[in-house]
């Protein structure tokens, strides 16, 4: 193309300021379209069982969202499983993450692995082998040998916290690289014991990372689906409700309790960036 032909320099700037924003809007609009089709149907009334096609709009289902049978029951079990999992891994996640980062220690390249294992395993796989574990004749249960390890409420938080550590210890890894190590050698300095440190300079500061992994470890406990099937039993959580009600129809109450928890998740990002924040504009940073 001769120089005659090409556009002004001032029309490409002006062009090539205005791709990524558009091509950022565009990618974030696809990704967001299923969640916005979710929040919109959840104040539909359909005609019969199934909730796919828009009828009119009510607010029913929002003033009786668990108004199911069986509802009520499988989004408490998944609520108080992805709680207990978050707090588990999230405290023994940051714990890892600490003796990581910042110690050399005998086996520390085997622990890196073992960490990043569950993340690379398919989940299938992963729900498999923790079902073996459960039902078969392991030595260092309380049960006899021979005897089966009742599938329940215990063995889906125990499969939850082993895939939810490995998140935790990366997303807490990724917080702690660039961590200011001068602000504990200060405290220290100040006569400042090492309990003291990590909760008035250490805690403060990582709090927006374990936030963020904590957020994570929720949102990967309550939606799962694949390892809890194989480690359910006879209790059934909110996604296993779901695969069992599309069968017959998925009812709008499903909509709303995923409304509910996507502002949930949303509410902990906005609060995570503020600290984030925060944290940066403070004095002295």
């Amino acid at each position: 193309m001769s120089a005659a032909a090409r556009p002004p320099f001032r029309l490409r700037r002006r062009i090539g300021r205005w791709v990524l924003p558009i091509y950022a809007a565009f990618a974030i609009t696809f990704l967001t379209l299923p969640v916005i089709v979710m929040i919109i149907f959840s104040f539909n009334s359909p005609a019969g069982r199934s909730n796919l096609t828009w009828r009119e709009l009510s607010i029913d289902a929002w003033l009786d969202p668990l108004g199911r049978p069986g509802l009520a029951e499988a989004v408490t079990t998944s609520v108080l499983i992805a709680l207990l999992t978050t707090i588990i891994a999230t405290a023994l996640g940051v714990l890892i993450a600490l003796a990581l980062v910042r110690h050399t220690f005998r086996g520390k390249g085997i622990a890196n692995l073992l960490i990043f294992l569950p993340m690379s395993t398919p989940e299938i796989v992963l729900g498999t082998s923790l079902l073996t574990l459960f039902i078969g004749s392991v030595g260092w249960t309380f049960l006899p040998p021979g005897v089966l390890y009742p599938l329940g409420f215990p063995t889906i938080l125990i499969a939850h916290v082993m895939f939810s550590i490995s998140f935790v210890v990366v997303t807490m890894r990724a917080r702690l690289a660039g961590f200011p190590r001068h602000l504990e050698e200060a405290a220290m300095d100040l006569y400042a014991n090492e309990w003291s440190t990590f909760w008035r300079v250490t805690f403060p500061l990582i709090l927006p990372g374990v936030l963020a992994a904590a957020m994570l470890a929720f949102s990967l406990s309550i939606d799962d689906y694949v390892i809890t099937t194989f480690t359910s039993g006879q209790t059934k959580t909110f996604p296993i409700y779901i695969f069992g009600a599309q069968q017959r129809g998925i009812p709008v109450q499903v909509n709303v309790i995923g409304t509910m928890i996507f502002l949930v998740a949303v509410g902990f990002v906005a609060l995570s960036t503020f600290l984030g924040r925060r944290q940066q504009n403070a004095p002295g940073r």
